[in-house]
């Protein structure tokens, strides 16, 4: 047959056919369409093969022959089956020993952490505990590396970066900390200058000649610290090295509109569990036949594939959640709209500071309403690091 695997699902039997004329029998079979391969002959004996489901008809066609025949053999998941109720002991056991070594297979085992001191490991590992990441829990049930990833490095401060991977019941993670020793070294002569115009707050001189002291106005470019120290007879040039601060202004636009509508969830959830095979998926839990209406329907997929014995199955666990959603509409009056947009352009500004910087104050030049929408112009007073340096040329 062509198809073996439908041959071994609908089941088998090969006969023993002895007697005169079984060329006509199969002849006779043939135009019956009833379907016969793996025919062999020796003298007068004919071996061959039919499927399961065309035994009656062929003991029908060999009534009208001289002819004899006999089972040989019996393949194909019927018989398996059949066997399988006369040793239910066995196949039970077999059964269960299979499904527990799928479930070991798909289990963690081991979490490896490599690239962390040993008090962002135990952190981490506390934190994978918190998120149900842990040894002897199964993989389909826990976090997908790629949410996993998202919430360590959100959930631990001193990572800058973590890679998660999945082989076989083990979990590697690769960290990258925060804060990592800077190694010595060469930096050529320098001055330190001012990247824009500000008025100085604090400053805090390691290296060079400070020009300049707390409260001085400075100009963008204007030198705050100088490379070269010494006396004419005996000037030295240095890297110049400080910490100066100064008080500077931020200038933003913002536009608040008074009235907003967005989506939200409801709280409903309808939740499946499929098993996928390639690009077919049959559900085996979550379904029903009288499903509850879910309004604007918002889906997630989450994919987990599945092993066995270390080889990665054709054979994925999917679980889709659907939730309901709704529009809903949010309004500013004039003066919550001037509130809102005075924060939106201060969480903007400290995006520009980085972490060292500060807004002090804040002071709105300009407020206007077109179109449903509140136009603001506001000026920020800050407080942020304001050293440049540049190069020690030949004249200086």
């Amino acid at each position: 047959m062509k198809n073996k695997w439908l041959s071994f699902f609908s089941g088998k039997v090969q006969l023993e056919v002895k007697g005169t004329g079984v060329e006509r029998l199969l002849n006779e079979c043939t135009r019956r369409g009833i379907p016969i391969f793996h025919v062999k002959k020796k003298e007068d004996t004919v071996w061959l093969s039919i499927q399961l489901q065309d035994v009656h008809a062929f003991r029908r066609v060999i009534r009208h022959f001289d002819c004899k025949a006999r089972f040989t053999k019996r393949k194909g998941l019927p018989f398996l089956l059949l066997k399988s109720k006369l040793n239910l002991g066995f196949t039970v056991g077999f059964i269960l020993f299979f499904i527990i070594l799928f479930l070991l297979s798909n289990m963690v085992w081991r979490i490896d952490i490599t690239g962390a001191k040993p008090e962002t490991e135990h952190q981490m590992m506390k934190h994978l505990e918190e998120i149900g990441v842990e040894k002897g829990r199964l993989q389909f049930l826990i976090l997908s590396p790629e949410k996993i990833q998202k919430s360590l490095t959100n959930g631990i401060e001193n990572i800058t970066w973590v890679g998660v991977e999945l082989k076989g019941t083990t979990f590697h993670m690769k960290v990258v900390e925060k804060n990592e020793p800077n190694k010595d070294k060469y930096v050529s002569p320098q001055h330190i200058v001012a990247k824009k115009k500000a008025i100085i707050t604090r400053m805090f001189v390691q290296k060079g000649q400070p020009l300049v002291m707390i409260h001085d106005h400075v100009e963008k470019g204007q030198m705050l610290v100088s490379g070269l120290i010494g006396n004419e007879d005996n000037e030295q040039k240095v890297a110049s090295k400080a910490e100066i601060y100064g008080e500077t202004w931020y200038k933003s636009k913002v536009t608040v509109p008074l009235e907003t509508s967005f989506t939200v969830y409801t709280g409903k959830v309808r939740t499946k569990h499929k098993l996928s095979f390639g690009s077919w998926a049959v559900p085996f839990w979550g379904f029903s036949f009288q499903k509850e209406e879910i309004k604007h329907p918002k889906t997630e997929q989450e994919t987990h594939s599945l092993q066995f014995l270390g080889f990665k199955l054709p054979v994925s666990y999917v679980k889709e959640q659907t939730r309901e959603s709704e529009e809903a509409l949010r309004k500013y009056t004039r003066k919550e709209a001037v509130q809102e947009g005075i924060e939106m352009g201060k969480q903007d500004v400290e995006d520009k500071l980085g972490g060292d910087g500060q807004v002090k104050s804040e002071k709105v030049l300009h407020q206007s309403v077109e179109n449903g929408k509140v136009k603001l112009i506001i000026l920020y007073q800050v407080i942020e690091d304001i050293v440049q340096t540049t190069p020690i040329v030949q004249g200086d």
